[in-house]
């Protein structure tokens, strides 16, 4: 069983940034690819970013190449989504999740998942 809890997020005028960090209970962190999804108001959930066991592999939607980062510490059991210059389709609740399989995560599917911070991005 792993528990998940998202910070950082809030509220930023576009071309901003934020940090976000999703924290991991347990002592297995580094078996799971980690993973970052979004949702948007009266859409689906999204991929947005992921990272591999080791931290060797990342993965991103188009929309946000360039823009977001992300980044783990297994030793701090903490997954990272370093978010610049910001635009207002941006704005959507992030959920950090993890996987076992690394092509699962990347596919839109979750072993676990966060509760979901929010982040919103004004024009």
């Amino acid at each position: 069983q792993v528990q998940l809890v998202e910070s950082g997020g809030g509220l930023v005028q576009a071309g901003g940034s934020l940090r976000l960090s999703c924290a991991a209970s347990g002592r297995t962190f580094s078996i799971y690819t980690m993973g970052w999804f979004r949702r948007s108001p009266g859409k689906e959930r999204d991929f947005v970013a992921a990272i591999s066991r080791a931290g060797g592999r990342t993965y991103y939607t188009d929309s946000v190449k360039g823009r977001f980062t992300i980044s783990r510490n297994n030793a701090k059991n903490t997954v990272y989504l370093q978010m610049n210059s910001l635009k207002p389709e941006d704005t959507a609740v992030y959920y950090c999740a993890a996987a076992l399989n690394e092509q699962k995560l990347v596919g839109g599917s979750g072993d676990y998942w966060g509760q979901g911070t929010q982040v919103t991005v004004s024009s």
